[in-house]
């Protein structure tokens, strides 16, 4: 049965349909691709970083084509405005030719063009030509001639291409963006927004759950019964400057690891993954809080404290670039980032630390260090997935990862049974032999964290996982009180 033929105003409707052209960057795609092009270059060639300037020197577009030319972004993985690719879908159904028009690097938008497979041409930056503004203008009406385009931009530099645009679009649009089109008087025909609240995004940019392990930071005053209101102060204003430190680290260690964390189930929602924050916000987010702990630091807590607060960042930036990808000295690491917030609520708050507290403290965080590392490798195992992170660890290395951990957990309860029977404990607690009742507890948790772990159902983050737990809620209120009767 053959099918009706169109009508003479449908043909002439279909053949004076504008082409559709679609900006890339902050619109296609919610991040920068060049921006992150540049910081998996710097991940996986650093020495490579002395050559910017120089590439610069020769226009942007050549900087373009060197970094594109020595990285491959992972485009199946980029994060898309997906309100806009289902439009763009819908019209492609409909017949409607549609152009990839960015100041990208041609090399990339002919992959992520390829990747869609949306597009019917691509206009992009030749390593010698950028293609942005006044030259992505030139470049349209070359193209397409008297018949015109319609656009979808985001930033300020698409409002030539907007204003000469049939029907002008945007896509998760920067805030001058819309003051400069009302003022231009530019009509946005429709809108395509695909990202988190602001505050939200910032929120959990700045890990701000992350910040209930600097708890650690008040435990060297408690546990030198010293609770006068000039230590408590000096210990808040301690967990302040090192939360501030400690979430500065925390987007460094994002910003790297963009392509790695697209690939995460769960961390791909991360802000600067997702491109809900850029990466030029989330460097001044960074620099802000590291500005801010430092100044804190310098102004109101002992110099002693400072020497710990930047032995840890000296620490994390070390892990973040390079160590964590060494089998063992990672977990090692991090179980002395954790003993690095006791010296630091110790120095913060003018007390001695006791060694017992120390060891304990290694021991303990070994194991909470190794059952995460556990955990991830049980996660991946589980979905069937292969190992992409470059963490260095094997699937095979699961069942020795349980050992070292259990066994690392189990030497912290011995150190504690040791320190009940010390004679520095008698001095602090009028009823010491009230504290083993605290030993068993400990069995309990650590047995249960790694019993949860073997099971798959660990977040992967044992610390994070503590202080929402209820059961474990529960067992630490339990010793606190067990600690405040064996004190009184």
């Amino acid at each position: 049965m053959s099918q009706a033929s169109p009508s003479l105003k449908e043909l002439e409707r279909e053949s004076t349909r504008r082409p559709l052209c679609v900006d890339l960057d902050g619109t296609l795609v919610k991040s920068d691709t060049l921006m992150d092009s540049l910081l998996l270059l710097l991940r996986s060639r650093p020495h490579t970083a002395l050559m910017f300037p120089l590439w610069l020197l020769r226009g942007k577009a050549a900087l373009k084509a060197e970094v594109t030319s020595r990285v491959s972004l992972d485009v199946r993985h980029l994060p898309y405005n997906r309100s806009l690719v289902e439009f763009l879908e819908a019209e492609r159904g409909d017949g409607r030719k549609i152009h990839l028009a960015t100041g990208a690097d041609r090399q990339l938008a002919e992959r992520i063009a390829d990747h869609l497979s949306l597009f019917d041409g691509v206009l992009a930056s030749d390593g010698k030509t950028n293609m942005t503004g006044g030259n992505k203008l030139e470049g349209l009406r070359q193209t397409f001639g008297e018949h015109g385009y319609d656009y979808i931009g985001n930033a300020n530099p698409d409002i030539p291409l907007l204003e000469h645009a049939g029907t002008a679009m945007v896509a998760n649009p920067v805030f001058p963006l819309r003051a400069r089109l009302r003022v231009r008087g530019i009509t946005v025909e429709r809108e395509f927004d695909d990202r988190a609240a602001p505050a939200k995004a910032f929120l959990k940019a700045i890990r701000l759950h992350q910040w209930a392990k600097n708890i650690l930071i008040f435990v060297p005053m408690l546990l030198a019964h010293v609770l006068r209101a000039e230590t408590l102060a000096l210990a808040a204003i301690a967990f302040i400057s090192f939360s501030l430190g400690a979430s500065s680290t925390y987007i460094l260690n994002d910003l790297l690891d963009l392509e790695a964390d697209r690939r995460h189930p769960r961390k791909r929602l991360r802000p600067f993954a997702a491109g809900d924050l850029s990466v030029g916000m989330g460097a001044a987010i960074a620099i802000a809080s590291l500005g801010g702990a430092i100044a804190i630091a310098s102004v109101f807590l002992p110099a002693s404290f400072m020497v710990w607060l930047l032995l840890y960042l000296v620490t994390t930036l070390s892990y973040s670039l390079y160590l964590k990808r060494i089998v063992l000295v990672d977990v090692i690491l991090l179980s002395g980032l954790y003993t690095l917030r006791l010296l630091a609520g110790a120095a913060a708050a003018k007390v001695d630390i006791s060694p017992w507290l120390a060891a304990f403290s290694l021991f303990l965080f070994l194991s909470l260090a190794m059952v995460k590392r556990f955990s991830e490798l049980e996660n991946i195992r589980a979905r069937g997935q292969t190992l992409a992170n470059g963490r260095g660890y094997l699937l095979a290395d699961i069942e020795q990862l349980r050992s070292f951990g259990t066994a690392s957990g189990y030497a912290s309860v011995v150190v504690f049974s040791f320190y009940i029977g010390m004679r520095d404990t008698a001095t602090l607690y009028r009823h010491p032999i009230r504290l083993w009742l605290i030993t068993p507890l400990m069995i309990l948790w650590l047995s249960r964290v790694w019993l949860l772990a073997s099971r798959g159902e660990l977040d992967e983050d044992p610390v994070i996982f503590a202080v929402t737990d209820r059961m474990s809620l529960l067992i630490g209120a339990a010793v606190m009180v067990i600690a405040v009767l064996a004190a009184s």
